[in-house]
């Protein structure tokens, strides 16, 4: 199961993100458990810098922008 970690306030951004995340993921049929990080301390621990950020099985894999679905199933597969 992979886990993915959308990190980030809870702002427009940070929900389109993980709306995007989650349609990619349900498309690749993914096993997978999604998480929403919203302590600052918490998301300073993957080095975010501009958020919102996306993280998969712990690994940080991308800040400050909000990709499309298809984009995003390249960053899952």
């Amino acid at each position: 199961m992979k886990k993915i970690q959308i990190l980030g306030t809870g702002c427009a951004r940070c929900r389109k993100l993980a709306a995007n995340t989650r349609q990619a993921a349900d498309k690749l049929g993914l096993d997978y458990e999604m998480e929403k990080v919203t302590d600052i301390n918490d998301i300073m621990k993957f080095g975010l810098m501009s958020s919102p950020g996306l993280a998969v099985d712990g690994v940080l894999v991308l800040s400050g922008k909000v990709p499309s679905p298809a984009e995003i199933e390249k960053l899952l597969g």
